[in-house]
C-alpha cells in the first residue's frame, strides 16, 4: 500500500501493508529508531510518538489508519539543539538504561502541550502509562516540572 505520511515535519512515501504498525514503519521503514519496540501491546508506553499532537502507542496504530502528522523523539530536538525535555532529562540525569527514554519524554511533551504548568498529580496521571524499569519516576517527574519552568518544591 503506497502511502506518503508527514513525519518531523517531512513527507516520506512508503509502500507497506496498510495494517504493518506505525513503529515498524518508523523502525525499519524509515531507520527512524527513536521509538523503541517494548512490548508490542501498549502497555509500556516505549513506542510513544505523537499523531496530530496526541500521545499514542505506535505498536497499535496501523500505517492505514494514521490520521495526521507524525511526531517522534527526532522530531523534538538535535543532539546540536536539544528541546526543553531532552535538556531537562539530562540536567535531572533521568536515564539510566535509557530504553524506555524517547516514551517518557514524548508522553511529557504531549503533558505540556496540553498543560504547560502541571501539578504532581497531573504528572503522575499522565505518565503512569510509561513503565521505567529503572525506576527513575522522581527524576522523569522532575525533569518535567523543569522543562515547564516550575520550581522543584511541588
Amino acid at each position: 500500500m503506497a502511502t506518503t505520511l508527514t513525519i518531523n515535519g517531512t513527507s516520506h512515501d512508503v509502500d507497506l501493508p496498510g495494517e504493518v504498525p506505525l513503529l515498524w514503519v518508523l523502525r525499519d521503514g524509515l531507520n527512524m529508531t527513536g521509538t523503541k519496540f517494548g512490548c508490542g501491546v501498549a502497555a509500556c508506553g516505549a513506542c510513544t510518538v505523537h499523531i496530530d499532537g496526541e500521545a499514542v502507542r505506535s505498536c497499535q496504530v496501523a500505517l492505514e489508519d494514521v490520521w495526521g502528522e507524525v511526531t517522534t523523539i527526532e522530531g523534538l530536538g538535535t543532539p546540536e539543539r536539544l528541546g526543553r525535555l531532552q535538556a531537562a532529562w539530562i540536567e535531572h540525569q533521568v536515564a539510566q538504561c535509557g530504553y524506555c527514554q524517547s516514551g517518557q519524554i514524548m508522553q511529557a511533551a504531549a503533558l505540556l502541550a496540553e498543560t504547560p504548568q502541571p501539578t504532581d498529580a497531573e504528572i503522575d496521571e499522565a505518565m503512569q502509562g510509561n513503565l521505567c524499569r529503572c525506576g527513575t519516576y522522581p527524576r522523569i517527574r522532575a525533569a518535567i516540572r523543569a522543562a515547564a519552568g516550575m520550581s522543584q518544591e511541588g
